[in-house]
């Protein structure tokens, strides 16, 4: 006879509330406990002990694929969040903090896994000892000198909601009140997310990607009352928030968290039934994998988004965009520069379509691409020049995106054996990395940093090299 499940009290602890919604949402699928240990590749006895809340799962990507097998849409992942990420013997939460002596791999992989946890949520560049740049989270500060990094002073000093809530912590938050807000609670986060939006390219993503989460579960506690019309448009911001994030997240260069609030996007509006947002989430997913140079997915994601796109439509254009440059990762030449031909050809097709998603596929947009296309397969001079002609078109108030070109030309320039100009660029493009605390532009730079080292001697490029220096934490 097999052992009976714990009769659990979801009010008791976080741990049990996880405990029960999982056993919950089992039984409602259908599936016995091994049955759902079979396909999560993992082990019943580990299952049994979440279940009967003996045990935390420790490990977020156990939980994100026991929350997708159970096409729970993120809950059991919210749930687990208020556990934390690790849990000791004793049943208290406990997070593990890699030590400084570990291997620059190790002490990167680390980090990545714990920042996940969304407990930490900014990452900062640091210098290790061997000479390598990672990124860390931002509380393992107590092991760096010389100051935290790009945007974590910043970041450490804007007030959120979630400061607020906790400065009085005897008191408990009241439930909120579609009342509360002038118009509609829709068009009040709207309004939010388009002025975040604003902010993030000139600001850089550190003071709006906590305010960008704490949205994101006031939607959810306001959708909890909503009914009809109003549900299903808070439902869709959830989604477009969800995005945001993930956006936010990629720019600060921790790419873990970016992929999972993509994934819970993409959960999220096949919710909602937006064709046109799904074919969006699914194109920009292409385009992380193809900014963590991921060989293997970004081609057969731009051509699934491509698939889910309205024929000849903007987004089917922008998919194409992040399928070139995937095929110029690939080493494919001809097929990079032919999707990105298709595009530069579509662009007067696609202006009036009507759909809010990709609206900035223009002219400069497409010449970046075909820039950063140029550069990986090794026709840098040429990269150079697109490069810098798209930087010079770009509107004003694109302060973040011109620091991200502008590090590109650089390495662009030092592939092209023009250490001068590219150590020259590279420093217009640390004073947006410094005002922005873009882990985008610190990953570039951290490129031009390497290919700069034949003439370190030189003395722009010893300026450049020794201010990317001084603005990162260093090992301790």
């Amino acid at each position: 006879m097999g052992q009976q499940p714990n009769a659990l009290t979801p009010e008791q602890s976080p741990q049990h509330r996880f405990g029960y919604t999982l056993r919950e949402l089992r039984q409602v699928r259908g599936l016995s406990l091994r049955g759902l240990a079979d396909k999560a590749f993992m082990s019943h006895s580990k299952l049994q002990k979440w279940e009967n809340g003996d045990r935390a799962p420790k490990d977020r990507a156990e939980v994100e694929l026991v929350d997708s097998l159970l096409r729970a849409g993120g809950i059991l992942v919210d749930q687990w969040e208020r556990i934390g990420s690790g849990v000791s013997a004793s049943g208290l939460v406990s997070v593990s903090t890699p030590h400084v002596s570990e291997a620059s791999v190790g002490l990167a992989t680390a980090a990545s896994q714990q920042a996940a946890s969304d407990h930490e949520g900014i990452f900062v560049p640091a210098r290790l000892r061997d000479g390598s740049v990672v990124f860390v989270a931002l509380d393992r500060r107590a092991m760096l000198r010389g100051g935290m990094g790009l945007g974590a002073a910043a970041a450490l000093g804007v007030g959120t909601p979630a400061a607020a809530s906790n400065a009085l912590p005897g008191l408990t938050r009241p439930a909120r009140s579609a009342a509360a807000y002038s118009g509609t609670p829709v068009e009040h986060f709207q309004r939010a997310r388009r002025l975040l939006i604003d902010n993030d390219n000139l600001l850089g993503p550190s003071r709006a990607v906590v305010t960008a989460r704490e949205y994101i579960d006031t939607i959810k506690e306001l959708r909890q009352d909503a009914k009809g019309a109003d549900r299903h448009a808070l439902m869709e911001l959830q989604t477009q928030y969800a995005e945001f994030t993930s956006w936010l997240y990629q720019d600060l260069g921790d790419f873990d968290s970016a992929q999972f609030w993509l994934d819970r996007a993409f959960q999220w509006s096949h919710t909602v039934g937006d064709g046109d947002l799904t074919s969006y989430v699914m194109a920009r997913k292409a385009q992380l994998a193809g900014e963590m140079r991921d060989l293997v997915d970004v081609v057969d994601l731009a051509e699934a988004a491509q698939r889910m796109a309205r024929p000849r439509s903007r987004l089917a254009a922008v998919a194409r965009t992040y399928e070139s440059y995937g095929h110029a990762l690939r080493g494919e030449s001809t097929d990079s520069e032919r999707a990105i031909d298709d595009v530069r050809n579509a662009l007067d097709r696609v202006s009036g379509d009507t759909t809010p998603w990709g609206v900035w596929l223009n002219e400069q947009y497409v010449e970046v691409h075909r820039a950063q296309g140029l550069e990986v397969l090794g026709k840098h001079a040429e990269a150079a020049e697109v490069f810098t002609s798209a930087i010079k078109s770009l509107p004003d108030g694109y302060h973040r995106d011109r620091g991200v070109y502008m590090a590109r030309a650089a390495v662009a320039h030092a592939g092209a054996g023009a250490p001068d100009e590219a150590a020259a660029v590279g420093l217009q493009a640390l004073t947006v990395a410094s005002d922005t605390g873009s882990g985008r532009i610190v990953r570039e730079l951290t490129r031009l940093d390497q290919a700069l080292v034949p003439w370190q001697r030189q003395p722009e490029v010893a300026e450049f090299r020794a201010h990317f220096d001084g603005l990162l934490a260093h090992e301790s």
